[in-house]
C-alpha cells in the first residue's frame, strides 16, 4: 500500500496562487495515474485533475482549466497541483490519490476506482 503526503495548502486572497505536492512512497509504489480531488464543506468529493505517469497526458474538469496545471516528477514519485488565480469558490480539502488501473479519461474522474489516498491539505480562498 503507497503512502501519499499532501503539502503546500493554506490561506490565500482571491487571484492568489497555491502550489500542492504529494509524494508517494512505500516500497512497493505502483501507479498508473495520480488525481487531485477536493471536498468543500457539505458537498460531495469532486475530481479535479489526473496525470498519467507514463507519458504525462493530463486531463482537468472544466471549472479549472487555464487556471490549475498538474505535473509529475517520475523520479521523486511526486506530483503537483499549481493553482493560478484562485476563487473563493476554490476552497476545499484537496486530496490526492493514486489509482493503478489504466482506465481512459472518462473513468480516472471516478475517486471510487483509486486505491490509495492522502490525508488532505486545506486550501481557504479568501473574497
Amino acid at each position: 500500500q503507497a503512502q501519499l503526503v499532501e503539502s503546500g495548502g493554506g490561506l490565500v486572497q482571491a487571484g492568489g496562487s497555491l502550489k500542492l505536492s504529494c509524494a508517494a512512497s512505500g516500497r512497493t509504489f505502483s501507479s498508473y495515474a495520480m488525481g487531485w480531488f477536493r471536498q468543500a464543506p457539505g458537498q460531495e468529493r469532486e475530481y479535479v485533475a489526473v496525470i498519467v505517469w507514463s507519458g504525462g497526458t493530463t486531463y482537468y474538469t472544466e471549472t479549472v482549466k487555464g487556471r490549475f496545471t498538474i505535473s509529475r516528477d517520475n523520479a521523486k514519485n511526486t506530483v503537483f497541483l499549481q493553482m493560478n488565480n484562485l476563487k473563493p469558490e476554490d476552497t476545499a480539502v484537496y486530496y490526492c490519490a493514486s489509482t493503478k488501473r489504466p482506465f481512459g479519461a472518462a473513468w480516472l474522474r471516478l475517486d471510487s476506482l483509486y486505491d490509495d489516498w492522502g490525508q488532505g491539505t486545506q486550501v481557504t480562498v479568501s473574497s
